[in-house]
């Protein structure tokens, strides 16, 4: 079983490691990477899915799920 001094250490990590993934520095970085590029040839439907995604991301989502 883990101590609490353990659990908290890897509460800490978790959260430092959520928090460089939000970094824009990384999100750069990491558009760099091939596995992390989209391809300029892909179906019209799944440009439209991927740009709703940004969307989203950013929080300009134009529909709701109620």
């Amino acid at each position: 079983m883990m101590t609490r001094n353990k659990a908290e250490k890897g509460e800490r990590l978790a959260a430092e490691v959520r928090r460089q993934f939000r970094a824009e520095a990384v999100t750069r970085f990491l558009r760099t990477l091939p596995a992390f590029r989209t391809e300029a040839d892909i179906p019209d439907r799944l440009r439209e899915l991927l740009d709703r995604l940004d969307g989203a991301e950013d929080g300009n989502v134009g529909w709701r799920r109620q």
